[in-house]
């Protein structure tokens, strides 16, 4: 686990990323519902759009670099106590399964993770973060400007919490896990609360 870039500052033991769901788009979350059985359950939803920032070697990295590829999107940040460092790890764990039955499809999937905290997620932090999980994990951040376009485009939510007397904070967030098709549109919110085996499923499920 990537033990340096989460406790340096020093944070308090408590629980960020607590917006969830919550924070879902009215119009995506009326596309789950309605949606068909066959259906994508994010066709046509409003999220996700084009970007460029950076990877952990500073190199640029553009969303229409993935053209042609699956991509999972997770927006979180380094220095989460808890959340983060959970969700990514069912994430990668449930992408791991799926490689293990479906190698080549795996191989045209990109898990990407977005830092929401560019002030202190340095490329060398966001690349030491995503190490610890996977090599397959690409991480990227930007400048706060970038970062927030993002966000916005995601329907997601950031939010930077109290600075501590250690300089330390929490970031509020969003903490759901987008599945994106071969030209970037939206088909499906992972289940990662469900365990890896329920991510996996979902891949084989809307991966082709």
């Amino acid at each position: 686990m990537n033990r340096r870039a989460m406790i340096k500052p020093p944070i308090p033991r408590l629980r960020s990323g607590i917006l969830g769901a919550i924070a879902l788009p009215l119009a995506l979350v009326a596309t789950a519902c309605s949606s068909a059985a066959d259906e994508p359950p994010l066709a046509g939803a409003r999220i996700g759009g084009p970007f460029t920032l950076v990877d952990s070697q500073q190199n640029k990295v553009s969303w229409s670099d993935f053209e042609g590829k699956y991509r999972i999107v997770y927006l979180g940040y380094a220095y989460c106590p808890d959340v983060c460092p959970n969700d990514v790890q069912r994430i990668m764990r449930g992408f791991s399964l799926f490689k293990e039955q479906e190698p080549e499809l795996a191989a045209q999937i990109q898990p990407i993770f977005i830092t929401i905290d560019p002030e202190r997620d340095t490329p060398a932090v966001v690349g030491e973060f995503t190490n610890a999980f996977s090599s397959d994990l690409l991480g990227l951040t930007g400048t706060p400007e970038e970062i927030a376009a993002v966000v916005k485009s995601f329907g997601a939510v950031a939010r930077k919490g109290e600075v501590n007397a250690e300089g330390g904070y929490l970031m509020d967030h969003t903490n759901i896990t987008y599945l994106m098709g071969r030209q970037g549109e939206p088909i499906a919110l992972l289940p990662i609360e469900k365990g890896p085996e329920a991510v996996a499923a979902e891949l084989a499920r809307w991966t082709e």
